[in-house]
């Protein structure tokens, strides 16, 4: 909730006393799936337990008016310094963010903006203009 407004959680179901399934062992108390509104949109969890984990291929796209909107989310969701490129970055749980301009399209036209942003980590909207 610090990093978005309008963000809560709605409900947590935790795994079942592990007396009731061998399958649980070890996991009563711990989350089995959960509902959440992020910054207005609700969304649904699940554990996927070691089957299903986070990777690049779902991310969240932040849509920001300026640059000081960039840098405010980049600082509170960027965690892993290895994983930033072209305004996608982690956060300290592995989930993928991609905190970008809302006028995105308008400044990736020319082949030198492309250029400009495949070297950026954080998008800085002033080098895509000048580019």
């Amino acid at each position: 909730m610090d990093v978005f407004p309008n963000s809560r959680i709605i409900s947590i179901d935790e795994y079942p006393d592990e007396s009731l399934d061998e399958h649980f062992t070890g996991m009563s108390g711990k989350v089995l799936n959960g509902r959440f509104t992020l910054n207005g949109v609700d969304f649904v969890c699940l554990d996927g337990r070691p089957v299903f984990t986070f990777n690049e291929s779902i991310s969240f796209v932040v849509s920001c008016n300026d640059q000081a909107e960039i840098d405010a989310y980049w600082s509170k969701l960027s965690h892993v310094p290895e994983s930033e490129q072209c305004g996608w970055c982690k956060d300290r749980f592995g989930v993928s963010w991609q905190i970008i301009p809302a006028n995105m399209g308008e400044l990736t036209r020319r082949p030198e903006q492309i250029q400009v942003m495949m070297q950026q980590k954080k998008i800085v909207i002033a080098e895509l203009e000048s580019a």
